[in-house]
């Protein structure tokens, strides 16, 4: 589907890619792969060290837009109609009593985000279902007239309905009787050539988490997004209606009610969000991205995990890339520039992972290594705590409600090993998992003479990030604050204690 060209080939200046990229690294993002292609030409790919071609990278959010291919597949086989109430195809899970709004959403309506209900921001983990389907229907409904306060007409507004996605994920599997990966294999990903690796993980009840969990890597991404840009075409056959995905690609509802305009406030289509020229996008909630520019025929895909800062890492991904990519590209090839190329691909093999701001060296080490602070009770269930430093690497001994546990970290550098919390989710989110544990990577930096700041990235199937700063006294005490930014898990370190020596 894709050969490699330079980026004067194809009217890109590697000087503009540079910038864009330095731009990436100056508002400290956590970028971990960029592909840019134009046509089937890929004219630039970079993985930040330790991600690869070949690491499954978990898209989030922007596993929807792929549901929506799914359920255009359902509709071309007449499988559905999009005007079909979406109830009518969960009956044994649906109350009787449904309201009126909810039960009259159509498949279009989710599609669209405008579902029957007025969406109540918070977590499914919350609920801790058996059965998340089962949950969507009866959220609020064991009173009928609470529903109904809480429920909107169909189709009107745009509001922001995840739990409604992951429902068309689980319809394509009731209408197709496969799982989600084996309906899309034999409709699509076999065609274009989807790594036999990707996955999706899944929710308690054994549908497959459809609204944010597709585990593939950046080319498989890629080849998604360039199929959806052809309007369905894979080597000049039409796979699925090109009427569908224009439809799915195009302003069908608005989604700003300030008025306001910014990268994500075009519209919306089919699980795909609009944005500047014309364009459209995936949108996953860590900066996972597949933007398709049809004008420029170009795609930018973006894999990270900018959860801690989801505003920054989108404006500057997204922007960015029309600003310094887009819009100074040629409709033709471009001159060679021979020292710019080169400059380039000598900065791209300095990009790794980031790491903690701060220095790595302070004179408190000398004065704090390998001593135990005793903690007063605190929400992060921590009892003791010991910093030990060892030139640039350091680890962090804690006992919890575990037992003794320990991050290793590196000063200016990142330790790859695993998180000592054992027990999160693996397959099926929301579902502790004992034994397990996510790959982390670990990093520190004294951020003020006295106060050393750790950061830990989960790069796993799950991507979250913990900050631990530390502040030590000359008086002998501690005070620790924890500041978790991931989805359901990581809750243990969230909080603040403080201590003194032992």
């Amino acid at each position: 589907m894709f050969t490699y060209a330079k980026p004067a080939e194809v009217g890109v200046s590697a000087k503009q890619i540079k910038k864009y990229v330095g731009l990436l690294e100056k508002y400290g993002l956590s970028t971990h792969s960029i592909l840019m292609a134009r046509g089937d030409k890929i004219f630039f790919e970079q993985y930040w060290e330790p991600f690869n071609k070949d690491f499954g990278h978990r898209l989030y959010s922007s596993t929807k837009s792929i549901v929506a291919i799914a359920v255009g597949f359902l509709v071309q086989d007449g499988k559905v109609s999009l005007d079909d109430r979406i109830v009518d195809y969960f009956q044994d899970v649906a109350p009787d009593d449904l309201c009126e709004n909810v039960s009259n959403q159509t498949i279009r309506d989710m599609l669209m985000m405008s579902t029957g209900f007025i969406i109540e921001r918070g977590s499914w983990f919350d609920d801790k279902p058996e059965d998340r389907a089962k949950l969507y229907f009866h959220r609020s409904s064991d009173s009928i007239e609470r529903m109904k306060e809480k429920s909107k007409i169909p189709g009107m507004f745009f509001d922001y309905d995840s739990n409604g996605s992951f429902i068309l994920g689980a319809l394509v599997e009731r209408v197709s009787g496969k799982k989600l990966i084996e309906y899309l294999r034999e409709k699509l990903f076999d065609k274009i050539g989807i790594s036999e690796e990707a996955h999706f993980l899944e929710c308690p009840g054994g549908y497959s988490w459809g609204d944010s969990a597709m585990v593939c890597t950046s080319m498989d991404f890629l080849k998604m997004a360039r199929f959806t840009l052809n309007y369905g075409k894979v080597n000049g056959e039409q796979i699925l209606s090109e009427e569908y995905l224009r439809e799915a690609t195009s302003c069908l509802i608005t989604n700003s009610r300030d008025g306001g305009v910014a990268f994500d406030k075009f519209g919306y289509g089919y699980q795909i969000w609009k944005t500047w020229n014309d364009s459209f996008f995936f949108n996953g909630m860590g900066s996972q991205f597949a933007v398709c520019v049809p004008k420029q025929d170009m795609i930018l895909v973006c894999n990270a995990d900018n959860q801690h800062d989801p505003s920054t890492g989108k404006i500057v991904v997204i922007d960015r890339f029309f600003e310094e990519i887009v819009e100074t590209a040629s409709d033709s090839p471009i001159a060679d520039d021979e020292e710019a190329e080169r400059e380039l691909n000598e900065y791209c093999k300095t990009l790794k992972l980031r790491v903690a701001p701060g220095k790595t060296e302070s004179e408190t080490v000398k004065k704090i290594s390998g001593k135990t602070f005793i903690l007063k009770e605190n929400p992060m269930g921590m009892k003791k705590v010991k910093l030990t430093f060892d030139g640039d690497e350091g680890r962090f001994d804690y006992e919890n409600a575990q037992g003794e546990k320990t991050i290793r970290f590196g000063l200016g550098k990142n330790i790859f090993d695993l998180f000592p919390e054992e027990g999160y989710s693996r397959l099926v989110g929301s579902k502790l998992c004992p034994g397990n544990y996510y790959k982390c990577a670990a990093s520190a930096g004294w951020i003020e003479k006295e106060k050393i700041g750790i950061m830990v990235q989960i790069i796993d199937e799950y991507f979250g990030r913990l900050y631990i700063t530390i502040n030590f006294r000359q008086d002998g005490k501690i005070a620790i604050f924890c500041r978790k930014n991931a989805e359901a898990f990581l809750n243990e370190y969230d909080g603040y204690a403080d201590g003194v020596e032992e």
